[in-house]
């Protein structure tokens, strides 16, 4: 069930909003998410029902940031290029 709620936040995020463009930009999407649940939390009295949804959201963001950074093919040729790139220094400096 809950797995459900988080795949419906998240598609909802998915039309609303165009992919996370790197990982800097998708920890400020999860981390503003916790700060929303944070409010909830240390509110004087919490509300179950806000605190809930809001950590579905976070729950949400994170699952988006796995998808649009981590398993993205665009963030893994990225990541592919860097990596030669970092190698190739490696054996530049070796000489």
């Amino acid at each position: 069930m809950i797995g459900e709620e988080i795949e419906a936040e998240l598609g909802k995020a998915q039309v609303k909003h165009a992919p996370m463009h790197g990982p800097h930009e998708g920890y400020g999407v999860i981390l503003e998410e916790l700060d929303e649940l944070w409010d909830e939390v240390r509110a004087q009295k919490p509300d179950k029902i806000k605190m809930r949804k809001e950590a579905l959201q976070v729950a949400a963001m994170a699952a988006r940031f796995i998808v649009d950074i981590c398993d993205s093919p665009v963030n893994r040729i990225e990541e592919e290029h860097y990596k030669r790139g970092y190698e190739a220094g490696l054996r530049a400096g070796s000489r």
